[in-house]
């Protein structure tokens, strides 16, 4: 039986996810590190909106926010999102999924 501190984890990591502007930014990201205003000229999404969205992200651990400059560059965590051959793995704990390149 699944530890429910596990699953409480693993839920609010696939909440965090859950949401199509968040999955373009992680599709994004598995390209390389981008800045606010990259991924909104690349999305086609106002900068308030990527932030926030980033910030969600990042609450939840799945981004790493580094500091260039007067940028602050995104990055696809990389304990959980595990590039490997032509996928990516995204390891939350209790589940792992994999996501084909395309």
């Amino acid at each position: 039986m699944t530890d429910p501190k596990a699953a409480k984890t693993c839920a609010e990591k696939l909440q965090a996810i859950a949401e199509p502007n968040r999955i373009r930014i992680i599709e994004c990201l598995r390209t390389g590190s981008k800045n606010v205003t990259e991924l909104a000229k690349l999305l086609n999404v106002e900068i308030v909106n990527v932030s926030h969205h980033l910030g969600v992200l990042r609450q939840a651990g799945l981004v790493l926010d580094e500091k260039h400059g007067r940028f602050v560059v995104y990055s696809l965590h990389p304990k959980i999102f595990i590039n490997e051959g032509k996928a990516t793995h995204v390891d939350l704990d209790w589940c792992k999924i994999e996501i084909p390149h395309n």
